[in-house]
């Protein structure tokens, strides 16, 4: 059982936000390398904003169906990057890099979670999103019902989060770590530091709730 619910707030594009982030405590942070993402940001200035983490804040890279020579400028320039691929990639495109990588799977119904996560046995986690058009969830939360109990990988919980339904996501999911991108914002891009230091807290809350229901 987990004891403390991890925190990923992803689509960062400017210093303030970054910061609040990791003030409103946040475990990692993501930047999306995929150009067609209102989100976007290039990798020398996604460089720039990674220079601003303290330790033991991760920064995650979220690539959609990339080429190898666009992943690999980003390791060099964030040596400390997680991979998160988000397209279609297939598992050899996933482990050509050499590098930890979370792989997000589009939840829908008749959708094999467990096929799909075995198929990615090397997977750091598997993030769950919202089945959409294009790729990435678009801020819609999908029914956590289809996710199976008896999947081997850590769950990454995301699809529409945001302060009010975090907690129900957690004490029913019982995800490894959570992910927030339009939940906590402003604008696209634009994140809203009230926001996150809110979402924040009720994760804490939901770890509350079930660390008392532990005992």
């Amino acid at each position: 059982m987990n004891a403390r619910t991890r925190i990923k707030i992803c689509g960062l594009t400017r210093e303030q936000d970054v910061d609040d982030a990791v003030d409103a405590g946040a475990d990692a942070i993501g930047f999306v390398f995929y150009a067609k993402s209102p989100r976007h940001v290039g990798v020398a200035r996604a460089a720039e904003l990674a220079r601003r983490l303290p330790p033991f804040v991760t920064p995650v890279g979220l690539f959609v169906n990339a080429e190898a020579d666009h992943i690999a400028q980003a390791i060099v320039a964030i040596p400390t990057l997680l991979l998160q691929f988000h397209g279609d990639e297939m598992p050899a495109a996933c482990q050509a890099p050499g590098r930890p990588y979370l792989r997000a799977a589009r939840m829908a119904p008749g959708f094999d979670l467990l096929k799909f996560s075995a198929s990615y046995p090397d997977a750091q986690a598997i993030l769950l999103d919202a089945h959409v058009d294009g790729y990435g969830g678009a801020g819609k939360v999908f029914d956590w019902s289809l996710i199976p109990r008896d999947v081997s990988h850590p769950l990454v919980l995301s699809g529409g989060l945001h302060a009010e339904n975090v907690i129900e996501g957690i004490l029913r999911v019982r995800p490894w770590a959570v992910d927030v991108s339009s939940g906590v914002e402003l604008a696209k891009g634009v994140k809203d530091a009230a926001a996150m230091r809110r979402f924040c807290e009720q994760v804490r809350e939901a770890d509350a709730r079930i660390a008392a229901n532990a005992t």
